[in-house]
């Protein structure tokens, strides 16, 4: 089954926004992790705590993810550019379907590729300006 999560940008706010949203609307925080958690760090010390990737479950099963743009990554929210549309997809041959019919006319972000947290993943704006979040996520071993 294919399924579709809103993914947000904030401007150095997402924790701050995220507490809120698990006070207001219920659900459990299922991942956090800060920019000093990624391999081969290279985050200014000032932006080590902000938020690479935060996802909150709601209690329906819904999923809102978010992340902070960095400023000194050369990142900067515009109004329409804070949010992604997050697919995630049954299959590495889907995920490159999906991205490889999408592409043409629009924007490639980042190209469909295995990532160091486990998914492959890629990141397309379609030539409607629609900016979408593509991700397999591999099966668990047991």
């Amino acid at each position: 089954m294919t399924t579709l999560n809103p993914y947000l940008n904030f401007p150095g706010t997402t924790e701050e926004a995220f507490n809120l949203y698990k006070t207001v609307i219920g659900g459990e925080i299922t991942m956090i992790m800060r920019f000093r958690d990624m391999p081969d760090d290279k985050t200014p010390e000032n932006e080590k705590d902000k938020i690479c990737h935060i996802s909150l479950k709601f209690p329906n099963g819904n999923i809102l993810m978010a992340t902070d743009t960095l400023e000194s990554m050369g990142q900067k929210i515009i109004l329409g550019n804070n949010f992604y549309l997050s697919l995630g997809v049954e299959s590495e041959a889907e995920a490159d379907r999906i991205f490889k019919e999408l592409s043409p006319g629009g924007k490639v972000e980042m190209p469909m590729e295995k990532m160091f947290w486990g998914d492959y993943f890629g990141i397309v704006q379609d030539k409607f300006g629609t900016q979408w979040m593509i991700t397999y996520t591999y099966p668990q071993a047991k």
